[in-house]
């Protein structure tokens, strides 16, 4: 059986690492090819990404790089056919909601090639999120789709997937730091830093609803400065939010906020691993936060991973300096919230998916 695994972003990396390892584990049942669109193309996006994870080099990369929505998604498409007419897959496995997922599963679909979602029923209800677009259109196409948890399934159906398509494997995020954790350990993470472990506050804001507007990275940056003078704050930059931060000036010196380049997968989760806190408004690191139990605040309105809140160490919180600064207060200065991982978040969700693929059900 052929199959094409799409990659395109960074959050799509930890997630087809333990797919890819687990089909090869079977030796000649499966035939992979890996196309990595470009869409992430800085080097701490990507390329350590595929260092720290052990991920083959790309069969194929596109170099599609940046643009708006529309520029990008129609690079995708453009350069994506014609790989896809070559290799003739089986199957094309897309992950995640970036617009690589969207992009090449519609090209797959128009060909009449069978798709594959991996992570596919999240939903946020925000149609102003890209993401959620992204989701809704990969879960409509897809042959196959692939949930991380119960609450997907019930969305899927609700949305009128046959249920013979669905199958509650579990997350494959939580695969991969299962795997990486030993090795994530070992890296000096906050030592590093001269920081200890528990008392600092580990950042990441990459939004365009958090940080294309001044306004609001103002409201989050005042947050970060005011907490900065009680407990270290550790703030990783994405490359667009510095170019913000930089063109506002809204950094003072000082203030107890280390803003840093990107950090490759396993330097960043020996950092969270220590974290007394993570403020995020990553989807990613909101699972990986319950996983692990630490506290997580995520600046957003809604999320499409209620799970982390139900049942993880997740909450929601306004992006205003004053409720950030609350909540931030009241985390670390009380006991750790209980939590506990959700259903199949236990390392096995890419076996899973294997098993789907192997024994005739598909």
């Amino acid at each position: 059986m052929k199959i094409l695994h799409v990659v395109g972003a960074r959050p799509n990396f930890p997630k087809v690492a333990p797919i890819m390892a687990a089909m090869a584990a079977h030796g000649d049942r499966f035939t992979q090819v890996l196309v990595h669109t470009g869409q992430h193309y800085d080097h701490n996006m990507s390329k350590v990404f595929f260092e720290d994870l052990n991920i083959p080099d790309p069969d194929e990369y596109l170099g599609v790089g940046g643009g708006t929505h529309a520029e990008q998604t129609a690079r995708i498409m453009l350069a994506f056919e014609p790989v896809l007419l070559k290799h003739r897959p089986d199957w094309v496995f897309v992950v995640g909601d970036v617009n690589s997922t969207v992009a090449c599963a519609l090209v797959a679909a128009k060909l009449g090639v069978r798709v594959a979602h991996v992570e596919a029923g999240l939903r946020s209800r925000d149609r102003s999120m890209p993401e959620e677009i992204n989701r809704l259109l990969t879960d409509q196409l897809a042959d196959l789709l692939f949930t991380p948890s119960r609450d997907a399934d019930a969305n899927l159906l609700q949305e009128g997937i046959a249920p013979e398509k669905i199958h509650f494997v579990g997350n494959v995020m939580i695969d991969t730091l299962v795997h990486m954790l030993p090795k994530a350990r070992q890296r000096p993470g906050p030592a590093a830093l001269g920081l200890q472990p528990g008392s600092y506050i580990l950042a990441t804001l990459h939004r365009p609803s958090n940080v294309d507007h001044p306004a609001t990275l103002q409201q989050l940056m005042d947050a970060l400065q005011q907490v900065g003078r009680e407990w270290p704050v550790v703030f990783p930059v994405h490359p667009r939010t510095r170019k913000m931060i930089e063109e506002y000036q809204l950094h003072r010196p000082d203030c107890g906020v280390l803003l840093l380049d990107p950090y490759g997968y396993l330097d960043f989760l020996s950092l969270m691993l220590s974290a007394g806190l993570v403020l995020t408004d990553s989807g990613g690191i909101q699972e990986e936060t319950t996983y692990l139990g630490i506290p997580c605040l995520t600046a957003r309105p809604n999320t499409e991973r209620p799970v982390t809140i139900t049942e993880g160490t997740n909450r929601l919180v306004e992006s205003r300096c004053e409720a950030i600064v609350e909540a931030v207060q009241q985390v670390m200065r009380s006991p750790r919230p209980a939590g506990k991982p959700p259903q199949f978040w236990d390392g096995q969700a890419a076996h899973r998916i294997v098993k789907v693929m192997t024994e005739g059900m598909v």
